[in-house]
Parts: C-alpha cells; sequence; structure tokens
C-alpha cells in the first residue's frame, strides 16, 4: 500500500527553497526563479522500501503572503525548515517559523519535537566558497533543541538535497507509527514526542488522578 504525506517547505524569501525542491522533484536546477506565491509538486519515492507519495507545498518567503502560511501549515504533515548558510539572518528567521508551526498545530512554542521537522542549511555552495555565516555547531545545537535532523544542501551542486525529503519521509512515516501504537498501548497517554530524533525514543507524560 502507498503512503502519501503532504509536505511544506517553509524559510524566508531567497534562501533556495524552490531551487531545492525543483532539484528533488526535476533533478534540474533552477538559476533563477520569480518569488513563489504557492507551487505544488507531487513525486513517487521509494523510502527504505516502502512506496510513498509525497505532495510537496513550496510556499512564499515573504511577508505579503503570510496569511496564507497557517492554513498551509495546517494542512501540512511534515516541514522542511530551509535557511541559507550565507544568511544570519535567514537562520534568525526559523525560529519564528517553527514556533508558528507549533502554534497552528496547537502545540506551546519551545517544546520538543511532536512535528516532524528537518532543518535544512542550504547553499552549501556558497558556504564552501567562504561565505559561510552560520557555524555547523551553531545549527546542530538548535536541531539538537528541536529534537531534529540537520542537513547541509546545495540545489545547484546537487548536495544533500534527496536526502533531506527522504528524511521529512522517514520522520513522517516513523512518527505516525509511534503515535499510533502509543495511544493503542496506554489511555492516558496525553504527551508523545521523539526524542532523540536519531533513535525514535518515544517519551510519554502521564498524568494520574490523586487517590
Amino acid at each position: 500500500m502507498r503512503r502519501k504525506y503532504r509536505l511544506v517547505v517553509l524559510g524566508s524569501g531567497g534562501v533556495g527553497k524552490s531551487a531545492l525542491t525543483v532539484k528533488f522533484v526535476s533533478g534540474k536546477f533552477v538559476e533563477k526563479y520569480d518569488p513563489t506565491i504557492e507551487d505544488f509538486y507531487r513525486k513517487d519515492i521509494l523510502v527504505d522500501g516502502v512506496h510513498h507519495t509525497l505532495e510537496i507545498l513550496d510556499t512564499a518567503g515573504t511577508e505579503q503572503f503570510s496569511s496564507l502560511r497557517d492554513l498551509y501549515i495546517r494542512n501540512g504533515q511534515c516541514f522542511l525548515v530551509v535557511y541559507n548558510l550565507a544568511s544570519r539572518q535567514t537562520f534568525s528567521d526559523i525560529r519564528n517559523m517553527r514556533d508558528n508551526i507549533l502554534r497552528v498545530k496547537g502545540l506551546q512554542p519551545g517544546s520538543v519535537q511532536s512535528v516532524p521537522i528537518v532543518l535544512v542549511g542550504n547553499k552549501a555552495d556558497l558556504a564552501l566558497n567562504g561565505h559561510r555565516e552560520i557555524d555547523p555547531q551553531e545549527s546542530e545545537t538548535l536541531a539538537a533543541q528541536w529534537c531534529c535532523p540537520h542537513l547541509e544542501t546545495s540545489a545547484r551542486d546537487d548536495v544533500g538535497v534527496n536526502e533531506a525529503f527522504l528524511e521529512a519521509v522517514r520522520q513522517s512515516s516513523h512518527f505516525s507509527s509511534v503515535v499510533l501504537s502509543a495511544f493503542v498501548l496506554r489511555e492516558n497517554v496525553v504527551c508523545i514526542t521523539l526524542y532523540p530524533y536519531n533513535k525514535y525514543s518515544l517519551l510519554i507524560s502521564n498524568y494520574f488522578d490523586s487517590p
């Protein structure tokens, strides 16, 4: 049975969201791209021996389209949160984006990961050419706080692009199966999260009435 997931690509304007998406879907690198309002893509993929259909929504990074963002997030099942390795500002912006994901999903800002997210540092080609503004340790620290994977990518050089999208599918697939089994296991499960992401452990918070 083919599984289907809706992936939303988020990030500030100019970080390369469209370039990453087009590279993954078609294998082509788009040098120049008009600011996106919304582009929808679909791709059938094989991940760890399982067939999936990935529906990808490439969103606008500019504030003039921010009113649409909540709708995209509400309908999304997993997220690529993208920043530019050569831009400090875009790295600062992603914190608000992640908080917005949690808000729309009805979760508290600052909580550990309870939505499948992959943190993506794009334009690694610029970073290699001396334009890096984000230290790798800084990105890894943030990913650890969010309990999510982090990858560095380059749509231009085709570095890490497939891995980023496939990891989003893995996150979604495992997250769904863990949540399902947890609720079947116990009736008093009230909080479920994956930590750490690379081991897919399950933390369960239970609240009991006082005797």
